[in-house]
């Protein structure tokens, strides 16, 4: 008995440790959508406060949404067409995602994807999104123009 108390007090340990490296997916946990892996960004993003590097990891996987969802910070001088192209500039020759740093210093671009989030977990729809997106940012600045 001796012996099995510090085997569990270990796995107790251990146990969260490994729930954080998995993946997470639609439904899993407290969300209706999926996140990409924090194994799978940038160490720059990695190191980012949780809310920015968790916008990254759900534009990874949920360009569909953002995409359609238009960014007011002034980044569409920089030749951003979405609240998506904040986060990524492209594929390179691989076929692996390029990064772009930009969000990673812009909080706006941050808080257009919690909100977005946020709102999908309400079981809210992209239009409605976009709308109070459109309603709450507008206020910045011009808005990326869609493609």
């Amino acid at each position: 008995m001796k012996r099995l108390i510090p085997i569990l007090l270990l796995l107790m340990l251990v146990a969260p440790l490994a729930a954080g490296c998995s993946e997470q997916t639609a439904n899993s946990g407290d969300h209706s959508y999926r996140l990409a892996p924090l194994r799978q960004m940038t160490h720059e993003v990695q190191q980012a406060p949780a809310t920015v590097s968790q916008a990254y990891q759900f534009a990874v996987y949920n360009e569909d949404v953002l995409a359609q969802l238009p960014c007011y910070c002034g980044c569409g001088a920089m030749g951003h067409t979405s609240n998506y192209s904040c986060y990524v500039a492209g594929k390179g020759e691989n076929g692996d995602l390029l990064f772009d740093n930009h969000a990673l210093g812009c909080q706006i671009c941050v808080d257009i994807t919690q909100d977005a989030m946020r709102m999908l977990d309400e079981g809210k729809s992209v239009e409605e999104i976009y709308e109070a997106v459109d309603a709450t940012y507008s206020r910045f600045g011009p808005p990326t123009v869609l493609q």
